[in-house]
């Protein structure tokens, strides 16, 4: 097993990795800085999802196209279920760490409340945050089923919260099917919340010699579990793979136990074709618990009286999905010729280097030892295809000496050269401050009128030219504008053709462009 070298790194000239967030069977996770995004925007920070197939110890080639494609397929399954209470993916790339191992990465929103877990190891939830914590994660599978992706792992664990608590979204899509696939069912899951038919602990126990076919049932057994340890803050342990038929001592004495108690049993029955088919059922199921958790509220009362469960948008949150990724088999190699970067600071300078496996730069690099917090942004990069090779040899390396006498001469010229230019400039104003006064100015043309470009990536179009909103519409690849104003680097732009249509997005055709995404031309 090999980890990925990326302490202390800016990967693909954009995203400075502050912090190593854990592992899984296949993907290391790290938190990491947006370069590209305003500090006051809610994706200042992401997280780096990044596949390394050296954590499996016996790696062959099949296995690797499958980590590949399981990776590519979770990007699919994201953009395919993007939703207000479903984890957002912002980006994607492939890059190499330092030690020259190339390794393809999703980037994701990153959302500083923690997990549901963790929440409830600090505290027990209230009643009415918790069911206000469970709408939202049926609205989020709900969209999911209704895009025929069944998430198979929905535990307090893969819950994440914003800031604030008040958004709750399901994460990790790792191991997502689609419902309508007939292939074998693969054993996936935590023990105490995986349903039967896919549990480990059931691995050829299904109780029938007849296939079993996933449906939505299997999220709904899940996030019942799931339910079970929100309101009484206990895992499910007792019912591992088992029917809940009890609920704690500790909440039997609350008006809803019998209520949710009833819903629970017949949510994680062992046969899936009894439990409810829909979310929709299951949240209407739930009606009992919602009305007791509403008396005397009259805004969870309006609520409870909804017949489907409501997402609830954070702040940051955009329908419009990024690129669709496009990964392929690395095998973990450099293509020949291709140097490393050295896992000596001393000896490693901070090199611009693209390996040529993908579009996008293929950056990794070392902050300097000197430059601290990878948000202070003083990473430097270095051209060193433009720069001249330097020697020690003295003949080679001298600096011209000059003397005193040419040095004088040239700091008068310079500050006769001021003075004329500080006269002259005094008139231009004076004179411009009279005619002001006097006449009408004529107007002046829009010197970007004419002016046309090209975007050369896909960039989301602003209404306002920074970072700090939400996105109006998409600019292609390849799209052509044309330039109606410019303020810094920002580019207000006509869209005139995109480069390629993206049918059921939604796009404004003017808005504002960073400067570096385009191309310009005059016509």
């Amino acid at each position: 097993m090999r980890e990925l070298s990326l302490n202390n790194c800016r990967v693909d000239k954009r995203y400075d990795i502050c912090d190593h967030l854990g592992r899984g069977s296949y993907a290391e996770i790290f938190l990491a800085h947006d370069l590209l995004a305003s500090p006051q925007s809610p994706h200042s920070k992401v997280v780096i999802k990044a596949l390394n197939v050296f954590l499996q110890n016996d790696l062959d080639a099949d296995l690797e196209r499958t980590l590949v494609e399981n990776i590519q397929n979770e990007a699919i399954a994201l953009d395919r279920v993007r939703h207000p209470n479903i984890i957002s993916r912002l980006g994607h790339g492939t890059a190499r760490d330092l030690r020259g191992t190339i390794f393809h990465y999703l980037v994701l929103e990153y959302l500083p409340g923690g997990d549901l877990q963790t929440l409830l190891r600090r505290k027990q939830v209230p009643l009415d945050q918790a069911l206000n914590y469970v709408e939202q994660v049926c609205a989020g599978l709900a969209h999911a089923h209704r895009n025929s992706i069944i998430h198979r792992d929905i535990k307090p664990h893969n819950l994440l919260l914003t800031q604030d608590l008040a958004t709750i979204k399901i994460a990790d899509f790792g191991v997502a099917r689609v419902h309508s696939s007939d292939s074998p069912i693969t054993r996936v899951g935590t023990n105490i919340y995986a349903p039967p038919e896919h549990s480990p602990m059931s691995a050829g126990q299904t109780g029938t010699s007849a296939p079993v076919r996933l449906t939505p049932a299997a999220d709904i057994y899940s996030l019942a579990k799931t339910i079970y340890t929100l309101l009484t803050g206990e895992p499910p342990r007792a019912f591992a793979n088992e029917a809940i038929t009890d609920l704690p001592e500790s909440v039997r004495g609350e008006q809803w136990c019998d209520d949710l108690k009833r819903v629970l049993k017949r949510a994680t029955d062992h046969n899936p074709a009894l439990r409810h088919q829909t979310i929709e059922d299951f949240w209407a199921d739930l009606a009992g618990v919602r009305q007791i958790a509403a008396d005397g509220e009259f805004s969870t009362l309006m609520t409870a009286t909804v017949s489907l469960p409501q997402p609830h948008v954070s702040r940051g949150y955009t329908p419009l999905a990024p690129e669709r990724p496009s990964f392929e088999p690395i095998s973990g190699k450099l293509p020949a010729g291709v140097p490393t970067l050295s896992s000596d600071p001393a000896a490693r300078s901070d090199v611009d280097i693209n390996i040529g496996v993908s579009k996008s730069d293929l950056l990794t690099e070392r902050w300097p030892a000197d430059a601290g917090s990878p948000n202070r942004g003083t990473h430097a990069n270095t051209d060193v295809q433009n720069r001249a090779p330097i020697t020690r040899d003295s003949e080679a390396f001298q600096i011209p000496v000059e003397s005193p006498l040419k040095r004088g001469r040239m700091l008068r010229r310079f500050a006769t050269f001021a003075v004329a230019l500080c006269l002259f400039t005094g008139i231009l104003y004076g004179t411009a401050r009279f005619m002001r006064g006097r006449i009408s100015m004529p107007e002046l043309s829009n010197p970007f009128s004419s002016r046309t470009g090209k975007a050369n990536t896909d960039i989301y179009l602003r209404p306002s030219p920074n970072t700090d909103n939400d996105p109006i519409g998409l600019v292609t690849k390849n799209s052509k504008v044309r330039i109606v104003n410019s303020q810094n680097n920002w580019y207000q732009v006509d869209v005139v053709q995109q480069g390629r249509e993206r049918p059921g997005q939604p796009n404004a055709t003017r808005g504002w462009l960073n400067g570096k995404y385009l191309e310009l031309s005059d016509n």
